[in-house]
This record gives structure tokens, C-alpha cells and sequence, in this order.
């Protein structure tokens, strides 16, 4: 799934619970965001994405998950990229707002790329 001049691959960390829901949705969208998340953060890196979920998502819930996916470029050039931590850990925070457009420029399906116990 490479990127083209329309889309952007990006990735996301998540735990059983979120992988479930998406699952629910036919693989095309994230679930909404529960109060205490104001912020959707997808990363820009595989890498970066395999840290989280090896590491915080399996100590959190038992086991992790990697997803990759293409989102329009035309909408997620609205948000910048932020450094969450070192250079090599670059996101877009989406507002918990914005998740159904963000939903709505993905193209094609969610995929699972890696998994951790």
C-alpha cells in the first residue's frame, strides 16, 4: 500500500478493545473517542507505531496492534505534524471532533500489519 500523490500512509497503535471496534466497522473506520481522549493520533512511521503497541499497548491490555492505512492527502494537509517526544516519533493529533472526516479520507481498508501477544 504505497502512497500515491492522493494519499498518505500512516499507521496506528491499538489495543484489543479498539481493534475489535474497528473490526465492527468493516475495517473502515476508528471508533470515536472516549471523553478522556481529545486527541486521534495517528503516526507517520511503522516503527513508531510497533514501539507503542509492543510497549505500552501489551503492558495496558495483553497485546498489541500495528494498522496501516491510506488517508486523503487533501484533508490531512490540514493538520500539522507534531513531535511527540524525539524526532523519530512524529503523529497528526486530529481533534476527537474531526474523527468522522478523518474516517470519511480514508481510502480502502484499515489493515493489521504486525500484532504482539
Amino acid at each position: 500500500m504505497p502512497s500515491t500523490e492522493d494519499t498518505l500512509i500512516l499507521w496506528r497503535p491499538i489495543g484489543p478493545k479498539e481493534l475489535q471496534l474497528i473490526q465492527q466497522s468493516g475495517m473502515r473506520a476508528f471508533p470515536p473517542r472516549l471523553p478522556d481522549q481529545p486527541i486521534f493520533y495517528p503516526v507517520l512511521t511503522e516503527e513508531y507505531a510497533i514501539k507503542i503497541a509492543r510497549d505500552w499497548n501489551v503492558p495496558a491490555s495483553g497485546s498489541g496492534f500495528v494498522t496501516r492505512f491510506a488517508v486523503k492527502r487533501s484533508f490531512i494537509e490540514k493538520y500539522d505534524v507534531q513531535e511527540a517526544g524525539g524526532r523519530s516519533h512524529l503523529e497528526y493529533w486530529i481533534p476527537a471532533e474531526d474523527l468522522d472526516a478523518f474516517n470519511a479520507a480514508i481510502v480502502g481498508l484499515i489493515e493489521i500489519v504486525r500484532s504482539f501477544p
